[in-house]
């Protein structure tokens, strides 16, 4: 299995694709899965390219899910190899996309390909959610393919989202749910004005500083046993023409919310709606929810992914919620058990972003080991 994923891996990394661009890494993963029996759906949207693969029939439905976009290089001069040469130091695989998610990928594919292998009458559903749309603006990825699924009543089961979980060691953290994220854009109106003459002016940055006094304070929740409390910052903000002799007539203030299951995002909206109006403030607010908290509770997946890393590394993973969102949020949506697990994120979006090249061959060891758990057991 090393070789395999490994050499899969470096395929994979040589390619450019900064997102949504796919630049032939799915065409690659496609004609893999197709020599296996395994029925190819290209879902393309827009810009983004989506590949939907499937092996067996009825349920359980388990899919893997991942993306082949990377984030941009940054100064390509910084980094001790080009990024996109997938060199292997001192047993490091370098490269945009080792671990976020190129190498998680290439294990999943390996993982699947040896299972399918040597097991082709296997019972459910063996499938593959692709997407070149993950690290940008995630509208024509996942979610577009989560959408087309559900409205021909497909289903998934259990998914598995290929992300770097791992923190100081592999297999040392799963991610067994994510925070919801939610942004307001709130623009507060004022009246521009002479600073000299401030009676013929109302300069919104005076007249909201109590509301952002009590919005960045304010207390929304203490957490629960699987979340964090959530939390509230200010990203931007911004006033004034420039000038040191003018009142400005707009504030403009972004915030965003990590939100656990304690609060909606229904009653987020409400309550600052609340704060604005307890301080007579005239404004104008434009929310995006980028996505719901999502939570798999301790459960057939879980313990199937649990045993498998236990089995292959000796350590029993912590489930956690913490970090940024990902696409699991959309497939959670389908009534799946979503669970994410990859390599050490110590390294991702970084300049010499790199993996072990033993803890990759261990990923995959851990994928198919979670597949036998899951349809031999």
């Amino acid at each position: 299995m090393r070789e395999k994923v490994i050499s899969l891996a470096q395929d994979l990394i040589r390619r450019p694709s900064i997102s949504p661009n796919d630049e032939g890494c799915q065409q690659i993963i496609a004609e893999r899965l197709e020599k296996l029996g395994f029925q190819i759906e290209w879902m393309p949207f827009n810009d983004t390219l989506n590949l939907w693969a499937k092996h067996g029939a009825g349920e359980p439905v388990i899919a893997f899910a991942g993306h082949t976009d990377v984030v941009p290089t940054g100064d390509e001069n910084q980094w001790s190899f080009p990024p996109f040469s997938a060199e292997i130091i001192d047993g490091m695989l370098y490269g945009r996309g080792a671990a976020d998610m190129k190498g998680s990928l290439a294990a999943m594919i390996v993982a699947t390909e040896e299972y399918v292998k040597a097991n082709p009458n296997h019972k459910g559903t063996i499938a593959l959610l692709i997407t070149s749309d993950e690290e940008a603006t995630a509208k024509d990825g996942t979610v577009r393919v989560v959408e087309t699924l559900m409205a021909r009543g497909d289903k998934i089961t259990y998914c598995m989202v290929g992300e770097p979980s791992s923190s100081k060691t592999l297999g040392d953290v799963v991610k067994n749910g994510r925070r919801g994220s939610i942004t307001g854009n709130l623009y507060i109106q004022g009246i521009q004005g002479h600073v000299a003459y401030p009676n013929l002016a109302v300069n919104p940055i005076h007249k909201a500083a109590p509301f952002l006094q009590e919005l960045t304070t304010y207390q929304w929740d203490n957490g629960n046993e699987f979340f964090p409390p959530t939390s509230l910052q200010i990203a931007n903000i911004h006033g004034g023409t420039g000038s040191n002799n003018i009142i400005p007539d707009e504030l403009y203030v972004q915030f965003n919310l990590r939100y656990c299951t304690e609060v909606t995002d229904e009653s987020i909206k409400q309550k600052v709606v609340e704060m604005l109006e307890k301080y007579d403030l005239k404004y104008r607010i434009d929310w995006n929810l980028s996505g719901k908290p999502f939570l798999t509770k301790p459960g057939k997946l879980l313990d199937a992914l649990t045993i498998a890393i236990e089995q292959t590394t000796g350590i029993t993973p912590q489930a956690e919620t913490g970090g940024g969102t990902s696409d699991g949020r959309f497939i959670a949506l389908m009534g799946a058990e979503v669970v994410e697990f990859g390599p050490l994120n110590a390294t991702i979006h970084k300049v010499n972003e790199c993996v072990n090249v033993d803890d990759l061959t261990k990923c995959g060891q851990i994928y198919h080991q979670m597949l036998m758990n899951l349809l031999d057991k």
